[in-house]
């Protein structure tokens, strides 16, 4: 048995978006970012924990049919540091980036703070500055850790929190 034999391919997309060298283990928590749940439909492959020469271990993301929007990129930077946005396009790379960590990030997380002007019922979008470790949210300064970032996603994307 060769080593070809041994690996598990996946097949290309025609359209869409492959986001590579995502942190390992955080392949989930992009999905949680782009709000898709598994009911949308949408085409969906993942790779969880793969051999990485570069970093050890990765997780890779492919979306057919979907190119990301700047706030989500934003705060994919934020648990996926190294990541690189790859859009597709009739089965070609026609673009590869990497993501860059932002000032700012709106709409895509959620106040922990149940007093924050965001979880009362205004129609205000969160918005939280980025920090060496962390986020911190503009209207109330409550700070997110970098490692609860992911906990805080709104899988929604209204940035609001219903309570």
């Amino acid at each position: 048995m060769t080593d070809t034999d041994k690996e598990l391919r996946v097949s290309k997309i025609r359209d869409g978006t492959v986001i590579d060298h995502v942190t390992a283990g955080q392949a989930l928590n992009v999905l949680a970012i782009l709000g898709i749940d598994g009911s949308g439909g949408e085409s969906v492959s993942i790779g969880m924990n793969v051999p990485s020469g570069k970093v050890g271990q990765k997780d890779v993301v492919k979306v057919e049919g979907r190119e990301l929007s700047q706030s989500e990129v934003d705060v994919l930077s934020l648990i996926a540091p190294e990541a690189t946005i790859n859009i597709i396009r009739d089965f070609e790379v026609v673009e590869k980036n990497r993501v860059e960590r932002t000032d700012t990030v709106r709409g895509i997380l959620v106040c922990p703070n149940h007093n924050c002007i965001t979880n009362a019922d205004e129609p205000v979008e969160t918005e939280f500055e980025v920090l060496e470790d962390g986020v911190r949210c503009s209207y109330c300064d409550t700070i997110i850790r970098e490692h609860d970032v992911a906990e805080h996603i709104d899988a929604r994307g209204s940035g609001e929190t219903a309570l």
